[in-house]
């Protein structure tokens, strides 16, 4: 892709923008970066880039362009992403920016919950195959990042965000996998319906020489790429679950119990990675091997510790309904909840008769706080909180030995924290601090 004597707009001076910048000047483009921040926040760039600071929708309609990259942050359809759109000769995001260089075999993987974990399984399990390959995307490094080493890695696993999978135009993931599905990011999409229809998009340009990897259930609509179904709780996909087996066809390929992952959803993580990377030639006796060492992500039903023979589980990650239920169902022991966090306009109704099943009580905290109480207080006992780490010392109290405390907030954190990272070392911390 040769960009001399292009004008190119970056919007967001964050880790995408960074990226995107660096791959257009690369190819010889002529840079210019836009974000809201100040000066101050826009860390490093190249003196090659021209820098717009505290940039507003008056700037998008000065703006003239033969091509505007979207960072994923930024919303496509708000008034400073469509002030840059008559100005544009072409308005992409940076995952699309960047596959339009990367020459390497993709693994595209989306869904409401796991992507990170399947991910890191797909680079795992191909790099024991002998083939080089790099987890990027949300995953945190971008796609452009990684296009621009010397020796680009042979494939990518790619984790898609619905934000990233909006822009793009020409995508095509030689494999694409979709986890699963459930309502999220209600405060960004005016529907279920269009969260949908986004991470739909990962299969938009597929052909029948690729493979789609999808859970047996979903709904994914009309497959150009023939199709492998997994599920730890269906009968009959290509993938099953056999107590701690992952069958394959009826023949075991893999025993969780060899593994550190536990769980429905870890199992049907471990099909999606296993049917990937056999796509791609890295047979199952691999993968098996590959996988018997790894640890899950932190924040991702994370084991912090155990106090007075009480388990206290970091699972900051969930942050949606879909999450958070998969985290309790996975639990075999009493449990006390923590959640909690922004308000992202979800539906708790259904989670009542989980809680009702399956916890002994509840202690919510954060902006979504004085909603859950009432809610979740009509199944069962329910505190609040004004801290996390308040929330911490109720658990406690109300945990008994042999039970656990499961930090599963089922919302973002963005009304107290930086990100789910944060979150989760201040639950770390506090549980921790405990005597």
């Amino acid at each position: 892709m040769d960009l001399s004597g292009k004008q190119i707009a970056i919007l967001g001076a964050g880790r995408s923008g960074r990226a995107a910048a660096q791959l257009a000047l690369s190819r010889g483009g002529s840079v210019t970066v836009y974000d809201g921040a100040k000066l101050e926040a826009f860390g490093t760039f190249p003196a090659e880039v021209e820098l717009l600071p505290e940039a507003t929708a008056a700037s998008g309609r000065e703006c003239r362009a033969d091509l505007v990259v979207i960072s994923p942050g930024i919303e496509t359809a708000g008034e400073f992403a469509s002030a840059f759109v008559d100005g544009a000769g072409e308005l992409i995001g940076e995952t699309e920016f960047a596959s339009r260089v990367y020459r390497g075999r993709v693994v595209g993987i989306t869904g409401t919950n796991g992507k990170t974990t399947t991910t890191e399984l797909v680079q795992r399990v191909l790099i024991a195959g002998g083939i080089t390959c790099e987890a990027c995307g949300n995953y945190g490094r971008p796609l452009a990042d990684v296009v621009l080493e010397e020796e680009q890695p042979a494939a990518v696993a790619l984790e898609l965000s619905s934000f990233q999978l909006e822009t793009v135009n020409t995508f095509r993931p030689e494999v694409a996998v979709w986890l699963n599905f459930s309502p999220d990011h209600m405060d960004r999409y005016s529907s279920v319906a269009g969260y949908r229809a986004a991470k739909l998009r990962i299969f938009e340009n597929q052909t029948a020489d690729d493979l789609a990897v999808v859970r047996k259930g979903e709904d994914v609509g009309a497959l150009k790429a023939p199709c492998i179904r997994f599920s730890a709780t269906e009968e009959g996909g290509d993938y099953s679950l056999r107590g701690t087996s992952v069958m394959l066809d009826g023949a075991e390929v893999l025993d969780l119990a060899a593994t550190r992952l536990r769980g429905v959803h870890n199992a049907e993580n471990v099909m999606a990675a296993l049917a990937a990377a056999r796509a791609l030639g890295v047979s199952c006796e691999v993968a098996s091997g590959a996988l018997s060492g790894y640890a899950p992500p932190l924040h991702r039903c994370e084991l912090v510790g155990t106090l007075d023979g009480v388990e206290y589980i970091n699972d900051s990650k969930a942050t949606n309904l879909h999450a958070l239920e998969a985290a309790l169902i996975s639990q075999r022991r009493p449990t006390v909840l923590i959640a909690g966090g922004k308000e992202k306009g979800l539906d708790y109704e259904s989670l009542l008769p989980l809680l009702k099943k399956l916890v002994e009580s509840v202690v919510v905290f954060g902006e979504i706080g004085s909603r859950l109480r009432p809610l979740f207080s009509r199944v069962v006992p329910t505190s609040s909180a004004t801290t996390l780490e308040e929330a911490v010392h109720l658990a406690r109290a109300a945990a008994h030995p042999g039970g656990t405390i499961l930090f599963s907030p089922g919302t973002s954190s963005f009304d107290m924290f930086s990100g789910y990272e944060e979150r989760g070392d201040v639950f770390r911390a506090a549980v921790q601090a405990l005597k």
